[in-house]
Formats: C-alpha cells, structure tokens, sequence
C-alpha cells in the first residue's frame, strides 16, 4: 500500500531563515504520525506544504503517491493551529457551509452535521454566533469540521490547546476511531505525553531538519531503560551500599534504582529476593517521549555549527 504522505529532501526558505532544510519523512496509510519539534522547528511550515498553503523551493512532496493536485486536497482535513471562523456565523450554518464547500450535498451535510454535535454534545449550540461560544467549543466546533467530509488524511496542529480533559479525552477517542477506520492522523503537538499516549511513529525535527523518527515503541527501546522502579517491604537495606546501585531516589509511589554503568538488573532482583525482600514492583522504566525529545533536541543543537 503506497505511502500517505511522502516528503522527499523538501527546504523551505523565506529570505535569509531557513525554516525547513532538505526534509525526508514518509508516513503509512492507517497510523497515527506525530510531527514533533520546538517552537520555530519546522512544523507548521512542513504542514502547509504537505496541504499546498505554500510550495517548497525544493524537493518533492506527494499525497496518496501522486503528486500534490486540488483534488487530492480534497481527501484532507486539516486544523490549523491559528483558528477562527465567522463570527457573527451560527454555527450550523458554517458547519454547513464548509460542508458544501467539500462537496458534501445539503441533505447529507445535514445529517453529519447533527450526529457530530450530538457526539461532542453540543446539539443546543447549533445556533449559536461562533463569538458565543467559550475557546473550548470552539475549538470542538472545528475539530468538527476538519473531519466532517470524511477525509482520508487528517492533519491536526496543535489540536488539544484549550480543551478540558474530558474534551481532550473524547478528541483521543475519535482520533483512535478514525484510524481503526484506516484514516491517517497527523498532528503536531508540544504535548509529549500527548504525543507518546497515541502517536504510532513521530518525526522530531529541529532547525527544519529530522534529527529523531521512527515508531515510538523502538525509539523508546534504542535509549535504553532509566531506572527500575521498586515496590514492597523490607527492600530498602538490601541497596544500601550496594555495588550494583549508583543512586537511589524515594518517589511518591515508588523507588528508583538507577544502576552503575553494565548492572544487570537481574542480579539486582535476585540479591533482594534472597535478602528476604517481598516485592509488589520492579519494573524497568524506560525515558519518556518527552526526556527523550529534550535530550535529541540538545544533541542536535550541539552539532549545530557556531555562526
């Protein structure tokens, strides 16, 4: 199955700033891709290429394995990160027209229209001025519209700022859903626990460039585990002055053991176990996304040469 998106050695440049520099990523039909990167990385110039709000100067980018075309576009959704709609608009109304617009006929438009409000309850809002309603709505309102038509690829920037976690938590589940459905989500996020909970493959890039990508589960393998995190009775003497230990740290619910340098941490467990320890927990605790894109965005800002 060809690819959703390909973007092949892509750079972008607005006078003097470069602000995306011989970019290469792919991203499969059916996953959950994260776009990650700092303020000013790259992000939300690489998506208004992919959606033909901007051209590169060069490289190539292709949708569907064809190149960029108006109709193609029409298998995309897309949420931008500056959001805002008419005003003095009700919101039916502009739901409606945009619907239209996807080439969504008025009767079927209509139909969507109540089930997706029904689902974000939000039925009594129909008509209602778009100023009326709170950031939060608003911003369901769109997420609304970004997927009305039924759109093959969703691209979603930055698209839990301003919810509750309750509206966060119902944006996940229709984003699971979507892809269940073998649609394709992108979104771009500085939310790394956001991005760790459902991205299936991230891209971190950094002065327009990757410097991390690849599915989630492997990255998370290739940096190793952190600390083992300990639970239970009488474990405590057991690390004191231990050779394998370099430091122990109390948490709230737990202990972390972080190892010396080549530990196994399967002799660590045995030496508790026959110390008389009685364990509830001792778990390798690999880094998270987010200290993972803190550390790959120092590297490569080391690397980066000194102007």
């Amino acid at each position: 199955m060809p690819n959703a998106i390909s973007v092949n050695q892509v750079s972008k440049s607005y006078g003097d700033f470069v602000a995306v520099n011989d970019l290469s990523l792919e991203v499969k039909r059916g996953c959950i891709f994260g776009l990650l990167g700092p303020n000013g990385a790259g992000k939300s110039t690489t998506i208004r290429m992919i959606v033909n709000i901007t051209m590169p100067d060069s490289g190539e980018i292709r949708l569907f394995d064809q190149p960029i075309s108006a109709k193609l576009q029409e298998r995309i959704g897309y949420l931008p990160e500056d959001r805002g709609l008419y005003k003095k608009m009700k919101v039916g109304e502009q739901l409606a027209f945009f619907a239209e617009l996807k080439g969504l006929s008025h009767n079927e438009a209509g139909k969507r229209i109540d089930a997706w409000l029904e689902r974000i309850e939000m039925t009594e809002w129909k008509q209602k001025k778009w100023e009326e309603l709170s950031k939060g709505m608003q911003q369901k309102i769109q997420f609304v519209l970004t997927i009305l038509h039924s759109p093959d690829l969703v691209i979603l920037d930055e698209p839990f700022s301003g919810l509750d976690p309750i509206s966060a938590g119902l944006f996940k589940e229709i984003v699971q859903e979507l892809k269940q459905n073998n649609k394709t989500i992108i979104f771009s996020t500085h939310l790394m626990e956001q991005a760790e909970e459902l991205c299936d493959e991230i891209c971190l890039i950094n002065h327009g460039q990757q410097v991390l990508g690849g599915r989630v589960r492997e990255i998370k393998r290739s940096f190793g585990w952190r600390y083992i995190a300990i639970d239970g009775e009488d474990f405590e003497a057991a690390l004191e002055n231990n050779p394998l230990v370099k430091q122990v740290s109390p948490n709230r619910d737990h202990t972390e053991v972080t190892l010396q340098t080549g530990a196994d941490p399967q002799v660590l467990l045995q030496q508790l176990i026959n110390n008389g320890a009685r364990l509830t927990r001792f778990e390798l605790v690999a880094p998270s996304l987010n200290e993972i894109f803190i550390e790959s965005v120092k590297r490569a800002n080391e690397r980066q040469p000194a102007i």
